[in-house]
Parts: structure tokens; C-alpha cells; sequence
């Protein structure tokens, strides 16, 4: 977000990204993560027990759902208003190639996330342009 936000104020004309922008991660809002852990932590012993298991204990948090870096990168980008071009630097690592957390467990237990990716990311670079855009002010050319 802040080198998409520099890349508009300053008028930059591309943004550069590591790697090819084929990786597929999945993002979690704070706020979703919060309510799971609430939601498990008041969750009845017995159902708890009916989905875990004393070696087999550990519940997955996530949306389940998963975009690639690419299709990440042009969002920020729309949302930041930035128009110029986004170029990937083949020559950088990728990294893994899929971070996708199986939530069916916890989807059985009853819960999901709320909030989702484009919802997250707008009120994300809300609270940036409040918090921290301000400081890109002096870069104006």
C-alpha cells in the first residue's frame, strides 16, 4: 500500500513487485481474527472435544480463499489510484507457491470470516491515509 500511495503522490509511473505474481496468498483481516479466537475460547468443552482431539489440537484461522499477488497488487493499486504500470521482477524469489489454511474445522465449529478481501484492504488504506499518508505530504513534487 505505502509504495502505491508514494508511487500517486510522487507521480511515479511504475510500481515494482518481487517476483513473478503467480504466488497465491490469503489475507485475514485483524478484526476476523479476533473474533475467532473469541469464538473458540467460548466455544462449549464438548464441542471443542467433538472437533479436535488431545495430538490434534491446533484450529486453523483464515478465510479459506486465496488471490494471487498479481491480482493483489492490482487492487491496491485501484484503490490507491495509482495508474501506472505494475511490473514484476521475475528476478526476485517467489516464495511458496500457495499459503492456504484448510478451515474446514472451524467451519464446522460454526464460524467464517466476515470481512472480506476488498473490504479489508479499503479500511486498511483508510486508516493508513489517516495514520500515515500525512507524512508523504513533503514529497509532492
Amino acid at each position: 500500500m505505502r509504495r502505491f500511495h508514494e508511487a500517486v503522490v510522487t507521480g511515479a509511473p511504475a510500481v515494482v513487485i518481487w517476483g513473478s505474481g503467480k504466488p497465491y496468498r490469503e489475507f485475514l483481516h485483524v478484526d476476523d481474527m479476533a473474533e475467532a479466537s473469541l469464538f473458540v475460547l467460548d466455544l462449549p468443552l464438548a464441542n471443542y472435544e467433538e472437533n479436535t482431539s488431545p495430538m490434534l489440537s491446533h484450529i486453523n484461522v483464515g478465510t479459506g480463499e486465496d488471490v494471487t499477488i498479481a491480482e493483489l497488487a492490482k487492487m491496491i493499486a485501484q484503490l490507491a489510484g495509482f495508474t501506472g504500470k505494475i511490473v514484476f521482477d521475475a528476478s526476485k524469489p517467489d516464495g511458496t507457491p500457495r499459503k492456504l489454511m484448510d478451515v474446514s474445522r472451524l467451519t464446522n465449529m460454526g464460524w467464517r470470516a466476515k470481512i472480506g478481501l476488498s473490504e479489508g484492504l479499503e479500511g486498511t488504506y483508510r486508516w493508513y491515509l489517516t495514520s500515515m499518508g500525512s507524512q508523504f505530504d513533503s514529497i509532492v513534487p
